[in-house]
């Protein structure tokens, strides 16, 4: 079994061993990979565990884990909304990145059943967001931001979706503007081959497109599910990436393992922007460099001209709305993580048990047919 796998006592207590012993042979190497078993091995697979349902109902346990950064103006009604949970989780975690606004001695003072893990300094999302999931005691965790507060029902119907499917990894739902609930902020990720990670319906009103479950490439981590050992299967989330579009690569590379994502439209509010805004670089640098790693880690060389030709298009809106500087540091900011890029990129394709041609389907990359357009196909 691989580090990040289910303890055998629980699994025995679902009554899944008698009957995944079946499946395990040949497939083991793959979990010790990280990967999803192998095509010809999943539908023995997912027979056992359909076999194990049947056996034991019994419930995935679940942890929430909260990344703060100076968020404590938000957190009240995060919990808040937490805490109202139809299906509340095993265990709230908030990993804090040496906030100096009270986040800690308020949560020490206000909500003393959640579990604080305080780092001395930011140290970025990714880093928090991998100490909450290796200190979570769970079978599945949740990362909810800050400026996030949930429906009643959302846990509850994020993790009915984790459990409909053995091979689904991740969870994504349907994130709105806190304040105008009305206008969409996500309903799961779009990566194309130029590089771009669309965000499907982003900034457009909530007209009921969206209400339909189905697969996705990924979810956005602000508010999604992940089944924890699939995650630790794949490396967790990539700490050289700091903030923004971890999420991102934390899908393909579950996608390029054999993973899915699932959508389940059941809203979580955001308020967008938390306590970004005092991030030293600007989300745009961010985004720029951290863009040109994920490219580095996978994509094909003759993916290379779509890549170029985005590159070039950013550029120039950048110079247009003059921040080119600040755009060209982003892209700077990338160089001293471009070798250890390189290094994954060869392991990380060489494990690989899906094409990055299915994982990054053709689809075009400008115009109103362009993953994430609000007239796009489907």
């Amino acid at each position: 079994m691989a580090p990040g796998g289910r303890r055998p006592d629980r699994k025995e207590q679902r009554g899944e061993g008698e009957h995944e012993d079946q499946a395990a042979h040949g497939a083991e190497e793959c979990r010790s990979l990280g990967r999803h078993p192998c095509t010809e091995h999943r539908r023995a697979v997912g027979v056992a565990r359909s076999c194990a349902r049947r056996e034991a109902d019994a419930v995935l346990r679940v942890a929430l884990v909260i990344p703060n950064w100076n968020g404590r103006g938000w957190l009240e009604g995060c919990l808040g909304s937490v805490a109202a949970q139809s299906h509340p989780p095993d265990e709230v975690i908030v990993v804090d990145n040496g906030s100096t606004d009270g986040s800690r001695e308020w949560l020490a003072e206000r909500w003393p059943g959640v579990r604080v893990i305080a780092h001395a300094e930011n140290l970025g999302f990714a880093v928090a967001a991998n100490r909450g999931i290796e200190a979570a005691d769970a079978d599945a965790v949740a990362l909810v931001n800050t400026d996030v507060e949930l429906a009643p029902d959302w846990l509850e119907r994020m993790l009915a979706a984790l459990e409909g499917g053995g091979d689904v990894a991740a969870v994504a739902c349907k994130m709105v503007d806190l304040e105008r609930p009305h206008r969409l902020y996500d309903t799961g990720d779009i990566l194309r081959r130029d590089g771009v990670c669309e965000q499907r319906g982003r900034f457009h009103e909530d007209v009921g497109r969206y209400e339909q479950a189905g697969e996705v490439f990924a979810a956005c981590a602000g508010a999604a599910l992940y089944r924890r050992d699939a995650v630790r299967g794949v490396g967790g989330f990539d700490e050289s990436f700091f903030a923004y579009l971890e999420d991102v690569d934390l899908g393909l590379r579950l996608r390029l393992a054999g993973w899915r994502c699932f959508y389940e439209p059941v809203e979580a509010r955001h308020a967008g922007g938390g306590s970004s805004g005092r991030l030293a670089r600007p989300v745009a640098g961010w985004v720029a460099r951290n863009t040109l790693l994920l490219v580095v880690k996978a994509f094909p060389l003759r993916w290379a001209p779509l890549v170029l030709y985005r590159q070039a298009a950013w550029a120039w809106r950048a110079a247009r709305a003059g921040v080119l500087r600040a755009h060209l540091a982003g892209l700077a900011a990338a160089l001293p993580a471009l070798g250890g890029a390189l290094r994954e990129r060869r392991r990380l394709l060489r494990a690989a048990v899906v094409p990055m041609e299915e994982v990054v389907p053709s689809r075009s990359v400008r115009g109103s047919r362009a993953g994430g357009h609000s007239r796009a196909p489907e």
